[in-house]
């Protein structure tokens, strides 16, 4: 294996040049469609840099790329860098008042259209009156309009200003906001994963994530590239596919709860154990994580389950369990270098070790800001350079951060401060929960714990078993007032569970043919 440290990019697009000075041939980047080397990327990432200003891409313009996983996908991204642009990766899955909202927010210059691995793309491509396209060296995709109303921003040579890639959040309700990550964001955080994992040449990285979400832009992507090793795109998570790709090599792969989940319910439906004999890291991230899904994965794996935590703000990464200290309990992890954490009460005041309070970080992961709002910026980000993450945590003696919830999901019930991820991760101990999802209810001046509850496929399970359950693990003030059965809980593309869609159903009584 290569021995070498990555040096620190002005650009990401950078990030490749210390593999291809050593190995040109190394495998980079694949796909169901196309493969490349170290090289054959640079080279397509420059021709593609070309053809995109030829279609009137400047430096400073919007580039919006609508579709799934590719490689493809990946050779935009570099050349999109390569003029100074901003890219913005947004999910085929969206519907078309997403789409169209935040395509009227960044005013690209040009919207691409990944068809080839995305019928949802397509359609969206239709609407918009979008071109097919065969981009010799990329992909089959298709080709929107040119946006002559569309402003450049300002370029700057540092890479602390330099916008690299406008990442909007998901789960979110009203107008869209898009958060603007630095090439020096962007960079931080691929050679984190060097520098936390330790991956290199040799390795392999199964990339189920989606790349309109900051991991997998920032981590799965740049992150695998930065390190000189291989990733194998998948557009959409299948645990079958997932399982097939264990078989062949893969050595890396992080996901979501949600997809370990999935991944050991298919195995127990199809009564196979699972194959992955070169597979050494598996990590987790996305969404809070349960003592019983951890130790499952575990046993199914053979391998300790590596927590991290990070926010689309913070590029991502702020906190990973490292691979040479794996827990046994589900915190996230420490604090990767240069990064600085605080929890703070109310009053702006550190709280003591192993007490609740605010997570702040300030660091070169922290964002530039929201695109075209400043004001909300301002109140996410001190003169100091602190980014309120608006998540609630505790930090034990030992520097490792525990998520307890996000500040706006704090129920307050009779007086007691509730924290979702408590209640959910009990629920989730319970024999056949997949998983679920706490809300809190207005009920006159006090609030309730309305429970959503995922059931795996082909069972059943007796509200009152669960809730003698819950009453013999949980305090009186914790116990939800209703509990919902669903066949499947409302997620994103992640599969982070929509939490803004319960609240929907909750604060709008449609509960009612859902109780169970």
């Amino acid at each position: 294996m290569i021995k070498q440290t990555p040096a620190t990019p002005t650009r990401i697009h950078e990030l490749l040049e210390p593999w291809i000075a050593c190995d040109p041939t190394m495998p980079a980047l694949k796909d169901d469609h196309a493969s490349y080397t170290y090289g054959e990327l640079k080279k397509a990432s420059i021709a593609a840099a070309k053809q995109l200003s030829s279609w009137g891409v400047r430096a400073g313009d919007r580039v919006l790329v609508v579709g799934e996983n590719c490689a493809g996908n990946g050779v935009i991204a570099l050349a999109v860098s390569r003029l100074d642009a901003w890219l913005c990766i947004v999910n085929g899955r969206l519907s078309q008042r997403e789409i169209d909202g935040i395509i009227e927010h960044a005013a690209p210059r040009r919207t691409l259209y990944a068809t080839h691995v995305s019928a949802d793309a397509l359609k969206h491509a239709a609407r918009h009156g979008a071109e097919p396209l065969d981009w010799t060296g990329v992909a089959k995709l298709h080709l929107g309009p040119l946006n002559e109303q569309a402003q450049a921003e300002p370029c700057f040579a540092c890479p602390t200003e330099q916008v690299a890639a406008l990442i909007y959040t998901s789960g979110t309700s009203g107008a869209p906001k898009g958060v603007m990550l630095t090439h020096a964001n962007i960079a931080f955080a691929a050679l984190s994963v060097h520098a936390v994992r330790g991956l290199g040449p040799g390795d392999v990285v199964y990339g189920a994530l989606p790349m309109a979400h900051v991991v997998g832009l920032s981590a799965q992507l740049f992150g695998t590239l930065a390190c000189g090793a291989e990733l194998i795109l998948e557009p959409r998570f299948s645990p079958a596919l997932m399982v097939k790709a264990f078989e062949s090599g893969v050595t890396c792969f992080t996901g979501v709860p949600a997809m370990y989940a999935r991944l050991l319910e298919w195995l127990r439906e199809e009564n196979m154990s699972l194959n992955a004999p070169k597979l050494r890291i598996i990590g987790v991230a996305g969404s809070p994580l349960t003592q019983t899904l951890k130790s499952n994965v575990e046993r199914a794996f053979g391998l300790p389950l590596l927590n991290g935590y990070g926010l689309t703000e913070t590029s991502p990464t702020i906190a990973q369990v490292r691979t040479d200290s794996a827990r046994t309990d589900c915190a996230v992890g420490n604090p990767i270098p240069d990064v600085e954490v605080r929890v703070m009460d109310q009053g702006r005041t550190d709280v003591k070790p192993g007490e609740v309070g605010e997570l702040w970080v300030r660091g070169p992961n922290v964002m530039k800001g929201y695109y075209r709002n400043e004001a909300l910026t301002r109140d996410v980000i001190n003169p100091q350079g602190w980014f309120n993450t608006g998540d609630m945590a505790r930090q034990s003696d030992d520097g490792a951060l525990h998520i307890v919830g996000r500040t706006k999901e704090l129920i307050i019930r009779s007086g007691f401060n509730v924290y979702p991820v408590e209640v959910e991760q009990v629920i989730n101990s319970f024999p056949d929960v997949v998983q679920s999802a706490v809300v809190g209810r207005t009920a006159g001046h006090n609030e309730e714990i309305i429970a959503f509850v995922e059931v795996r496929t082909g069972k059943l399970i007796a509200e009152d078993e669960l809730r003698a359950f819950l009453r013999a693990r949980l305090s009186p003030y914790k116990q939800p007032t209703e509990i919902h059965f669903m066949p499947q809980l409302p997620a994103s593309a992640t599969g982070k569970v929509l939490k803004s869609v319960l609240k929907i159903l909750v604060e709008g009584d449609k509960l009612a043919n859902r109780a169970s």
